[in-house]
C-alpha cells in the first residue's frame, strides 16, 4: 500500500502525528487510505450539491473498510462564464483541475482514490488527473439537472439562449423570456441537455471509470446518493484487485467512448477532451479515430439540443448500457476491463432497453453514421468538427458568402444587428487557444442564429469552439487556427465557402495560387491580454 509509507516504523513517527492532528485514530490509520477529490463550490449548479455525494461516498468507503480523506478542486459554471472575458478561463480550468489533483495525489500517500466531477472541464480534467496517478480510481458525477418546462414543453440551458434571439426579433414577450428564465433549470445538477458535461460524465461510464447509471441518474433522486455509496464501497473492491486507469483506458476502451459519443450525438468538446486524456494515458487517440467511429456508428438518440428528449429520458429508457446493448448488436462494443469489475461485454448482456423512441432499434437510426462528424479542406487542413446531429437537412450541404469578423462580440452585434442575410456563412477568426486566448465556447452567435431563425439559411465556422448546447451548421476547431497563420485567417468578407457535411468537406472557392498568394500577405493578429494565467495557457 501506498500509505504504508507513512505508517509504519519509527522514522515515521512525524507522520503519524499530523494523522493524529487530523483525529485519526490509530485503528483507522491502520486501513487504506482513499482519496477523494471533489468540485464541491457553491457558484455552480451542478457542483452545489457535492457535499452530499462526498458523504455517501465516505459512507460506502467506511463500510468496506478504509479510510476516506477528502479534498477539494475548482469548477467554473460555463453558461455563467458565457459571451464575456470569463469565457476564455473555462478551458484553463480543465489543466487547474488535472494538475492540482496530480498534486495532491502524489504529494499525498493514497492507496486509490474516488473522483467527483459534475461539469464540463471538471470531468476531462479529472480524468487526466486519474491517468497520470494511475492509482485505483472510481468516478461518481454530481448528476444531470432535471429538465424545465415551458409553454407545455421541457427546455433546458440551450432554448433558453435561443429565446434571446426570439425575443430580439420581437416572437417572444418580455414576460414570456421572464418565464422561460424561471423555469429552464428547475433542480441542482449538470445542465439536462446532452451538453458538454453530461456528454463527458456518460462516456466515463462508456471507458469503464464509473459504475452503470453515472452518467444519466438524474441528480435529485436518490438512485444517485445509492450509486455514490456504491462507488463508495466499489473501490475497496478495485484495491484489492488493483484495477488501474491503464488496464481500463486502453485504445479499446477509449473506441467504446467515442462510439457511444456518436450513438449519442455529444459534444464536439469531446474531441478536445477524450485526446487530451488519451495523451495522458499514453493512448494514441485523434480526428482520424472520432472520423473512423464516426463513419462505423449509427446514430441512435437525439437528445437535446438536437432533440426533445433529456438526460432524465435517457436514464428511463436505460442509460448508457441501453445504448451500448444496440451497439453491441453490431458488434461495436469490446470486452474491456471496468470499475465494476465486470468487462463491458458482460454489463451490456443485462442490460435492457426500455423505450424505442428514445434509444432506436439499429434497424431504425436517427442516421446511419455517428453525431459527430469532422470536416477537412483548403480552411482546416488539420480538421475541423460539427455535431452532424444537430444540423438541418438544408444545411448539411450548403454554399454561400463568408461574413468574417475577428471576434464572438462582433459577430453577435451582427446577428442581433440584422446584419446577417439568408444564405451567408459566418466565419469567426482569432478564437482559438492562442487567437482568444483560450479557446472560448461560444454558445451565443449560434444560438442568435438559431433564435433568429436562420439556422435553415445561415452558417458558423471558427477556430474557436462550441458549447454543448451548440445546434446547427457550427463547425469548430478549424485547424490551424488564424494566430497560427491558419488558411481560416487568409478568408475575406464574400469569399464562397464550401461545407459538404456528408462528405467531411469544408473549404473556401479560392485556387491553391490564391491561397498562397495570400498567405504571403497575411500577418496573423495577435490580441493583447494580460492575464498570466491566459499568456501562460497560450505559451504552452
Amino acid at each position: 500500500m501506498r500509505s504504508d509509507e507513512v505508517k509504519y516504523g519509527a522514522k515515521r513517527a512525524p507522520h503519524r502525528s499530523l494523522l493524529r492532528a487530523l483525529g485519526i485514530t490509530e485503528e483507522e490509520s491502520r486501513k487504506p487510505i482513499i482519496g477523494i477529490a471533489s468540485s464541491f463550490n457553491e457558484i455552480v449548479p451542478g457542483h452545489m450539491h457535492l457535499k452530499t455525494i462526498v458523504e455517501a461516498v465516505k459512507a460506502g468507503i467506511r463500510t468496506a473498510g478504509g479510510l476516506p480523506m477528502e479534498f477539494n478542486t475548482i469548477a467554473v459554471c460555463d453558461g455563467l462564464a458565457m459571451n464575456h472575458e470569463g469565457m476564455k478561463y473555462s478551458l484553463v480550468t480543465r489543466e487547474i483541475v488535472a494538475d492540482s489533483i496530480e498534486a495532491t495525489g502524489m504529494a499525498m500517500p493514497f492507496d486509490a482514490m474516488v473522483f467527483i466531477p459534475s461539469c464540463d472541464k471538471v470531468v476531462p480534467g479529472m480524468l487526466m488527473a486519474a491517468a497520470r496517478l494511475n492509482i485505483p480510481s472510481i468516478f461518481v458525477s454530481g448528476g444531470p439537472m432535471l429538465a424545465g418546462k415551458f409553454r407545455n414543453k421541457k427546455i433546458g440551458l440551450s432554448d433558453l439562449f435561443e429565446y434571446i434571439g426570439e425575443y430580439e426579433k420581437g416572437i417572444l414577450s418580455e414576460e414570456e423570456l421572464i418565464e422561460s428564465e424561471n423555469s429552464a433549470c428547475p433542480t441542482c445538477g449538470s445542465c439536462s441537455g446532452m451538453y458538454t458535461a453530461n456528454t463527458m460524465n456518460c462516456l466515463t461510464e462508456a471507458l469503464g471509470m464509473a459504475l452503470p447509471g453515472n452518467g444519466t441518474v438524474p441528480a435529485v433522486y436518490s438512485k444517485r446518493l445509492l450509486l455514490a455509496k456504491l462507488s463508495g464501497m466499489q473501490i475497496m473492491k478495485v484495491l484489492e484487485k488493483d484495477l488501474r486507469p491503464s488496464d481500463i483506458m486502453t485504445k479499446e476502451g477509449f473506441y467504446n467512448a467515442l462510439r457511444v459519443d456518436m450513438a449519442l450525438g455529444g459534444s464536439t468538446n469531446t474531441a478536445l477532451h477524450l485526446c487530451e486524456i488519451a495523451k495522458n494515458m499514453k493512448v494514441d487517440i485523434s480526428l482520424d479515430d472520432f472520423q473512423k467511429a464516426s463513419q462505423e456508428t449509427p446514430q441512435l438518440c437525439k437528445l437535446s439540443p438536437s432533440g426533445k428528449d433529456f438526460i432524465e429520458d435517457l436514464d428511463e429508457a436505460g442509460g448508457i448500457l441501453g445504448v451500448m446493448k444496440r451497439l453491441n448488436e453490431l458488434n461495436l462494443v469490446n470486452p474491456t476491463p471496468t470499475v465494476s469489475l465486470k468487462t463491458q461485454k458482460e454489463l451490456v448482456e443485462k442490460a435492457v432497453v426500455k423505450d424505442n423512441n428514445v434509444i432506436r432499434e439499429i434497424t431504425n437510426p436517427y442516421n446511419t453514421t455517428g453525431g459527430l462528424t469532422v470536416l477537412r479542406g483548403n480552411i482546416a487542413k488539420e480538421g475541423s468538427i460539427v455535431k452532424s446531429a444537430g444540423v438541418l437537412k438544408e444545411m448539411l450541404v450548403h454554399s454561400g458568402p463568408a461574413r468574417v469578423f475577428n471576434s464572438e462580440e462582433e459577430a453577435v452585434e451582427a446577428i442581433y444587428g440584422n446584419k446577417i442575410k439568408s444564405g451567408d456563412v459566418v466565419v469567426i477568426k482569432y478564437e482559438g487557444i492562442k487567437g482568444g486566448p483560450g479557446m472560448r465556447e461560444m454558445l451565443t452567435p449560434t444560438s442568435a442564429i438559431a433564435g433568429m431563425r436562420l439556422d435553415k439559411e445561415v452558417a458558423l465556422i471558427t477556430d474557436g469552439r462550441f458549447s454543448g448546447a451548440t445546434r446547427g451548421a457550427s463547425i469548430g476547431h478549424v485547424s490551424p487556427e488564424a494566430a497560427l497563420g491558419g488558411e481560416i485567417g487568409i478568408v475575406e468578407e464574400g469569399d464562397i465557402i464550401d461545407i459538404d457535411i456528408p462528405n467531411g468537406k469544408l473549404n473556401v472557392r479560392l485556387s491553391d495560387e490564391e491561397i498562397e498568394e495570400r498567405k504571403k500577405k497575411f500577418k496573423p493578429m495577435l490580441k493583447e491580454n494580460n492575464s498570466i494565467c491566459l499568456k501562460r495557457f497560450r505559451e504552452m
